[in-house]
C-alpha cells in the first residue's frame, strides 16, 4: 500500500493508502522522491480550474526513482533518478508531430487532468521519463518542470542576446525567467512586482533593474531603453491589467510573450492598427514539453539556475494540507516543495 494526497473538494486534500500500482506494457513505475506545488496546483486547490476533474490527485512537478519498468520497456535502468513530462499526447497527431501536445485533441497532464505526483509512487508513459544524474539532488531536480516552462516561453519568444525584457511577476516562475534570461545574454533585464522583497530576491538572481511602484515602471523602461520601450514584455502573473500593461511597455516592433494564466472569459483589447503599422505580436506559451524538459535538465545539472531560493521550503505529505493553507503567507518561499522519499533508490 502507499499514501496518496487527494483532493476530495476545493481546499480539503485528505491522505488516502492504496494498492501500488502495477506498470503496464509500454509503462514505468516511478517512486516519488520531491513535489513541488505550482501556482496551477493552487488553482487547483482553491477550485477554479478543472473542478470537474476532482477528486484527484493533484502535482506534476515531480521527480523520483524508477522502481519498475512494465513489458517491452527498453533503455531505462530500476534505481535510476528520473525526471517526466506531465504532458500526454497521441503522439501522432499534427500537433504531437510538431511538439505542440497542448493542441493534442487526446491530451492530458498528469496531476491535472488525472491523478499525479502527490504519492509515494506512480505509473507513467516510459517514454516519457528521462533519467537523470544521481549527483543532483532530489529538490532540484524537481524544479526540472516549471524550467521546462519558461525554456519553452525563451523558444518561442525567440530572446536573444542584447535585448531588453521586461519580467512581469517576480514569482517563483517569474524568477526562472529573469535566471534564464541572464543566461541567454538579454539586457537589460527588468522586473516588476508589488512585493519589495520578491523583486529584490530577482536583482540577486540577475536582474538588471527592479520595481515595485507601479507608478515608476513605465518611465523606468523607457529610461532602460533610450525611450524606446521593451524588446519583449513577459506577463507572468496572469492578471488582464497587466497583460494591457506589456502591451505599452512594449516597443514598436516588440513582442508580448503571453504566459500568466488569466481567467477562461478574460480579453485582451488589442490596438489592431499598432499592431499592423508598427509590426508588434503576441504569442502565448505556458507548459514545457518534449526537448523543453530535456533542455531544462540539463541547465539545472550544469548549475546555469541558482535553486537555492526554490528549495528551502519543504514539507512531509502528511503536511501537504498545511503546506497549501499557508503558502500565500511565505512569499519569501519562491517555491514549496513536498517531500515523499529522500532515498536513493526504491
Amino acid at each position: 500500500m502507499m499514501r496518496a494526497a487527494v483532493l476530495t473538494r476545493p481546499g480539503r486534500l485528505e491522505i488516502e493508502r492504496r494498492p501500488i500500482p502495477k506498470p503496464g506494457a509500454g509503462e514505468a513505475l516511478l517512486k516519488v522522491a520531491r513535489v513541488g506545488i505550482c501556482g496551477t496546483d493552487l488553482h487547483i486547490f482553491h477550485g477554479n480550474y478543472v473542478a470537474d476533474s476532482l477528486p484527484m490527485v493533484p502535482g506534476h512537478e515531480f521527480t523520483g526513482t524508477i522502481a519498475a519498468l512494465g513489458p517491452g520497456v527498453t533503455g531505462l535502468e530500476v534505481g535510476r533518478k528520473a525526471v517526466v513530462d506531465m504532458n500526454i499526447g497521441c503522439g501522432q497527431c499534427y500537433w504531437c508531430r510538431r511538439n505542440e501536445i497542448l493542441n493534442c485533441p487526446d491530451m492530458q497532464q498528469m496531476g491535472i487532468t488525472m491523478d499525479g505526483a502527490f504519492a509515494d509512487y506512480m505509473v507513467v508513459p516510459a517514454r516519457l521519463v528521462i533519467p537523470a544524474p544521481d549527483h543532483v539532488p532530489f529538490d532540484v531536480l524537481a524544479l526540472t518542470e516549471p524550467l521546462a516552462c519558461v525554456v519553452r516561453a525563451a523558444r518561442k519568444a525567440r530572446v536573444t542576446f542584447g535585448q531588453s525584457v521586461v519580467v512581469i511577476g517576480a514569482g517563483p516562475i517569474g524568477n526562472l525567467h529573469v535566471q534564464l534570461l541572464r543566461t541567454i545574454g538579454a539586457a537589460p533585464i527588468i522586473v516588476t512586482d508589488l512585493s519589495a522583497d520578491r523583486v529584490h530576491m530577482a536583482l540577486e538572481c540577475g536582474a538588471d533593474i527592479g520595481v515595485s511602484d507601479p507608478a515608476q515602471l513605465k518611465q523606468t523602461v523607457l529610461d532602460a531603453t533610450d525611450g524606446r520601450g521593451a524588446d519583449i514584455v513577459i506577463e507572468s502573473v496572469g492578471n488582464p491589467a497587466l497583460y494591457a500593461t506589456a502591451l505599452r511597455l512594449m516597443r514598436k516592433g516588440g513582442h508580448l510573450a503571453a504566459f500568466g494564466l488569466t481567467g477562461a472569459e478574460d480579453t485582451l483589447a488589442l490596438p489592431i492598427l499598432d499592431t499592423i503599422l508598427h509590426e508588434t505580436s503576441v504569442k502565448g506559451s505556458v507548459a514545457g514539453m518534449g526537448q523543453d524538459m530535456h533542455d531544462a535538465l540539463t541547465l539545472l545539472v550544469h548549475g546555469r539556475i541558482h535553486t537555492a531560493p526554490f528549495t528551502r521550503a519543504s514539507y512531509p505529505l502528511e503536511d501537504i494540507q498545511h503546506a497549501f493553507d499557508s503558502i500565500t503567507d511565505r512569499p519569501g518561499d519562491l517555491k514549496t516543495q513536498i517531500t515523499l522519499s529522500e532515498e536513493q533508490t526504491p
